[in-house]
């Protein structure tokens, strides 16, 4: 045999050395093809949509197209609250945005916390894993891969979840093209934030801009009901002589229309400081003191009546004078039922009625009050979107906004509120309330 012949067996090793880093070499060219397939669709996701829930929206989309997994969600942080917030989720039955959860619980929190990502490969058999249900998917977690949402030097402003790979087990591979998915979204997510703050900064201040003109707009009217019951008191003691049941009656609404635009002239003015705080997103310190619940429903009644009356609803109460008093800000708790209960009117027919009830709990020391109306009740969608970030008003122009003030009212008072409501059987809005208020070193 020649010395430079090989043996079959000796060449066909030699053939598999020379193809064993070929392969390597593949598959890298392969994963970087990968990436850069990715990195261009998520640059092109990002430069079509500007606004954070767009940002958002398309980022998720990008990770689970590129990962090929069932479903995930993005959390965003919260500062001030220390929380991190659900902003968009996909699953089979994903909760809506808006709900949140410390940042430092869970597999999530720790990602935060730590800015490195976890991988679960398989949930079966891994005992980090204190939940198979994904609260925010509704997905039986199979593997999972959390991977934080930063840029490649910085602070983690959140975290993606990607669950239940498809195709294979998850690996570092699938980690990489996350982490260039969060690099590149990142800088847009903050810049879109920046520029949202930006807008409502703007907001806040025109809003506190018209707070002082329409307290201005509203003392002429309010020394212009004075001027006017005067005038009016003048003219009945002339007609005195004459006094029917009927001028009784007419005297006796005049007294009342008045004092109800003399009220409301104020409330309204302290409503609107309310509603510029809320757009800011600050509110000052409650102000606690013993409350009576039937005085405030009363007089959110007394402010209501004359609408209510002119769409043909019934405002009842039942079971609030036997309830005792109660540590509140008066305020705060008017400003609560007055939206539950002027919210409620506009959505009932004429016949229909709006209840409010109220019960002291056996099991604890705690209010439970019920604003229960006959109205064509809400959908799902909009039901379970209140009380959110993301609430949904199906009133022209509306906002939504009454509902977070009824939210922030309860949290003021470390309550708790629900809402139970279906399509033409009437909602029914619950709210529990603790007697007593913890006093704090600080009060």
């Amino acid at each position: 045999m020649h010395p430079k012949e090989k043996l079959p067996s000796e060449h066909g090793a030699l053939h598999n050395q020379r193809r064993a880093p070929r392969r390597t070499v593949d598959l890298r060219v392969n994963n970087g093809s990968r990436e850069l397939e990715t990195a261009l669709l998520i640059s092109q996701a990002l430069s079509r949509h500007c606004t954070l829930d767009d940002l958002i929206v398309q980022t998720l989309d990008t990770a689970l197209e590129a990962i090929k997994a069932e479903g995930g969600s993005i959390l965003i942080a919260d500062a001030s609250a220390q929380q991190l917030v659900l902003y968009r989720a996909v699953g089979e039955k994903p909760v809506l945005p808006g709900s949140a959860v410390p940042w430092n619980h869970g597999i999530a929190g720790a990602v935060f916390q730590s800015a490195q990502h976890a991988i679960i490969v398989d949930a079966d058999k891994d005992p980090s894993l204190p939940e198979r249900i994904d609260k925010s998917t509704g997905l039986v977690i199979k593997n999972l891969v959390i991977v934080p949402l930063k840029r490649w030097q910085g602070e983690p402003i959140g975290v993606i979840e990607i669950l239940n790979k498809r195709d294979r087990p998850i690996d570092e591979d699938d980690v990489a093209v996350l982490t260039m998915i969060s690099s590149l979204a990142t800088p847009a997510i903050e810049e879109a934030r920046l520029f949202e703050a930006k807008k409502l900064a703007e907001v806040a201040q025109m809003a506190g801009e018209m707070s002082h003109d329409i307290k201005n707009l509203l003392m002429p009217v309010l020394c212009g009901a004075e001027l006017l019951k005067d005038e009016l008191e003048e003219l009945f003691d002339k007609w005195s002589i004459r006094k029917t049941p009927e001028s009784e009656k007419s005297r006796a609404m005049c007294h009342e229309v008045l004092a109800m635009v003399e009220e409301d002239v104020r409330r309204i003015s302290d409503r609107v400081r309310e509603l510029a705080d809320c757009v800011k997103g600050m509110t000052s310190q409650p102000r606690f003191a013993s409350c009576r619940v039937v005085g405030v429903v009363e007089a959110v009644f007394k402010t209501l009546d004359l609408m209510a009356k002119k769409k043909g609803v019934a405002l009842r109460s039942t079971g609030l004078d036997d309830l005792p008093a109660l540590d509140a800000d008066e305020q705060r708790l008017y400003n609560a039922f007055y939206n539950l209960v002027n919210n409620a009117i506009s959505e009932v027919p004429s016949g229909g009625s709006v209840t409010v009830l109220g019960a002291v709990a056996k099991t604890a020391n705690v209010l439970d009050i019920c604003v229960t109306d006959t109205g064509r009740g809400m959908p799902p969608e909009i039901r379970d979107s209140l009380f959110t970030a993301h609430a949904i008003s199906r009133k022209s122009g509306g906002t939504g906004l009454g509902t977070k003030i009824v939210k922030d009212v309860v949290d003021a008072h470390k309550g708790h509120i629900n809402v139970e409501s279906t399509v033409g059987a009437g909602t029914t809005f619950r709210l529990i309330l603790p007697l007593r208020q913890v006093k704090t070193g600080h009060s």
